[in-house]
């Protein structure tokens, strides 16, 4: 779990997120074993008043750059302020089964 550890440290130090998940989903695509390539985030930080929801995936976009460009081959990213996680009932979104990217045309 280093490359999900290592997404969770640098959003914690960054976001000061109320609530952080980072799921490996990579479990749910065609790769080995034990990969972490596929990671769902649900932030819910202060850190996202204000902005739009672009804003925020951009934000963290940045924060995970490098693991984006070396790591991680899909990112899915829930953000949200803590009024918006509230009136979701703090519910994870369920993601959709994997189709197979070009495997699958």
């Amino acid at each position: 779990m280093k490359i999900a550890t290592e997404i969770n440290d640098i959003v914690v130090a960054d976001l000061a997120p109320i609530r952080l998940d980072v799921i490996n989903e990579s479990h749910m695509h065609n790769v080995p074993a034990g990969s972490e390539s596929h990671f769902k985030l649900v932030i819910v930080s202060d850190a996202f008043d204000g902005k739009t929801l672009i804003k925020r995936h951009r934000a963290v976009n940045t924060l995970l750059a490098d693991h984006l460009a070396n790591h991680i081959h899909a990112l899915s990213m829930h953000t949200y302020t803590a009024d918006e996680w509230q009136k979701r009932g703090g519910e994870v979104p369920v993601s959709p089964p994997c189709m197979g990217g070009k495997a699958a045309e």
